[in-house]
């Protein structure tokens, strides 16, 4: 189990001495209190759920990461979020814990057939644990995106060379980099300074495409000889 402590002694010791810190990503509690340049996670995991409600899909799986990472709990509410602007109820049976590991991913892809849950598409945490779930339901016999949609979050290299090209949130990593000097150099300057937060982009690939119209289980392969 995840947990996150309230406090962190490196950062104890930053605030000591008066060391000038950006932080580079979302705030935990123990941090709070420096500056940061974080990704809108909240609208890049709404406008990720909006695509797949857009290709048709209502039976949206939601693979989350712990729920002690700011970044983790954005996304989950962002894909809340848009299925309640849809009008559509959120199933919490759609809703399985995956990590941030393609091994997360693996082994909530299985839960989610030992279960016999059978949405249209799934929507990961991140592209490490969607990678996951695609490699054991491929494995199964399931086609992506023919007899369901994957989708995942940051935009890793390997997303966009897996065998199925990965639908995914762009990060801007370049504009956060260059943020987070800008906040430093005002910092050296003496000046106060406040956080940043960017829009991440959506990146639509291979891996998402409309439901097929019989959604469910992948169809049996033809008789040889058929």
């Amino acid at each position: 189990m995840y947990r996150l402590s309230p406090e962190a002694p490196v950062y104890a010791e930053l605030r000591r001495r008066g060391t000038r810190v950006v932080l580079l990503g979302h705030h935990a509690p123990f941090c709070a209190d420096f500056p940061n340049v974080e990704t809108d996670d909240l609208d890049g995991s709404r406008q990720l759920t909006r695509h797949l409600l857009s290709l048709g899909h209502r039976r949206i799986a939601f693979f989350a990461g712990p729920t002690v990472s700011p970044a983790a709990a954005e996304r989950l509410e962002g894909y809340r979020r848009a299925l309640q602007e849809a009008g559509l109820a959120v199933d919490d049976r759609l809703v399985f814990s995956a990590g941030v590991e393609m091994t997360d991913g693996a082994q909530a892809a299985q839960r989610m057939l030992e279960e016999g849950v059978e949405p249209t598409a799934i929507q990961a945490m991140n592209d490490l644990v969607a990678i996951g779930a695609a490699n054991v339901l491929l494995s199964r016999g399931w086609r992506v995106p023919e007899d369901i949609s994957i989708a995942g979050f940051g935009n890793i290299l390997t997303s966009e060379h897996f065998r199925v090209p990965l639908t995914t949130v762009r990060q801007p990593k370049h504009r956060l980099g260059v943020a987070a000097m800008e906040l430093m150099q005002g910092l050296l300057r003496g000046e106060r300074v406040e956080g940043r937060r960017l829009a991440g982009e959506l990146a639509i690939r291979a891996s998402t495409a409309p439901p097929r119209a019989t959604p469910g289980r992948p169809r049996p392969a033809p008789a040889a000889g058929v």
